[in-house]
């Protein structure tokens, strides 16, 4: 264990944590959404610093490797099931069933892909979504209790804000599944031809080579006088 997997351990804790200020009425009115979405403002950015420190440090584990993405997809699916229920004017039941159905997909096509060797490396649509999700979240625990608030003398529409995150993160997740999926089709098609040629070229080179000698079944055998 090192520091950055301990921030990830930390992310992973935030998880129960976040689900438990959603559900709780202990706190007084509008208390409640700020604590909930400064938690989940804190997870999401140590998802950036436990992978820099890593990088930074010489501390690339095959555990941190495993609890970074893990830590992400509780954090977001959880957030998401839990707005289902928390603010579902905002969150309806088929957004949170895309965004678990994405996160399946993509952990499936990369358990294949390190099966057949390979990896696929996050593309800048992933890390598009992950901010809007981010955003989208925020957006929609914060609508809970305001719909729209002041800032001086300009009024932020946290309504809209909320509803157009939602919207653009569900085209972003579906183009990124899409995306994903393209990248590991022409990476498993080109391993599958690889194997089919070096197959091919085993075969070849293990025929009996014939030089025009007759092989020694067919050579009459010396006659005793």
């Amino acid at each position: 264990m090192n520091l950055p997997n301990y921030i990830t351990l930390s992310r992973i804790a935030a998880v129960p944590l976040l689900l438990f200020v959603l559900a709780s009425h202990w706190f007084a009115p509008g208390e409640r959404e700020l604590c909930a979405s400064g938690l989940f403002i804190l997870a999401s950015i140590t998802d950036g610093i436990d992978g820099y420190l890593a990088r930074r440090r010489g501390q690339i584990t095959t555990l941190g490797m495993l609890l970074d993405p893990l830590a992400d997809k509780l954090m977001v699916t959880a957030a998401y099931i839990a707005l289902v229920w928390f603010n579902p004017s905002i969150v309806a039941p088929w957004v949170a069933v895309i965004v678990l159905g994405r996160e399946f997909l993509v952990n499936g096509l990369r358990s294949i892909a390190a099966t057949e060797g390979f990896t696929i490396d996050a593309s800048d649509l992933g890390k598009l979504k992950m901010v809007v999700q981010i955003v989208s979240v925020v957006a929609a625990i914060l609508d809970h209790r305001w719909q729209a608030f002041m800032i001086g003398p300009v009024i932020v529409n946290v309504r809209l804000i909320a509803v157009m995150a939602v919207w653009f993160m569900v085209t972003v997740s579906l183009v990124s599944a899409i995306d994903y999926f393209a990248a590991f089709w022409s990476k498993i098609d080109r391993t599958a031809t690889t194997r089919r040629q070096r197959r091919k070229r085993v075969s070849i080179l293990s025929r009996p080579k014939k030089f025009g000698v007759t092989p020694a079944a067919a050579v009459e055998p010396p006659r005793e006088e």
